[in-house]
């Protein structure tokens, strides 16, 4: 079973949590933005093989949203923070 790193909770199984997809991505402005640069925000994200940004939301427990970073390969976790933070070991 896999065990999720919440920030607020400790670790839990994964059944409590659901994926949220990536983290951190920014929302281009509605005004100057065309068709394409709507698209890519909507449908493309990345699925690299490594280390990986993602947002989850536990909700089977403080049901509050929070942001991870998986290893794609190995499925570990190797870090959770909390949404309004930055990623631990970047500066802010």
């Amino acid at each position: 079973m896999l065990l999720v790193p919440c920030p607020y909770c400790g670790s839990r199984p994964e059944i409590e949590f659901r994926c949220g997809g990536e983290a951190q991505i920014v929302r281009p402005e509605p005004a100057g933005a065309g068709d394409q640069e709507q698209g890519a925000y909507l449908y493309y994200r990345t699925n690299p093989k490594g280390p990986h940004r993602e947002r989850w939301y536990h909700l089977h427990g403080c049901g509050r949203w929070f942001n991870a970073v998986r290893d794609t390969v190995t499925d570990s976790f190797q870090a959770s923070y909390r949404v309004d933070a930055p990623l631990p070991g970047e500066d802010a």
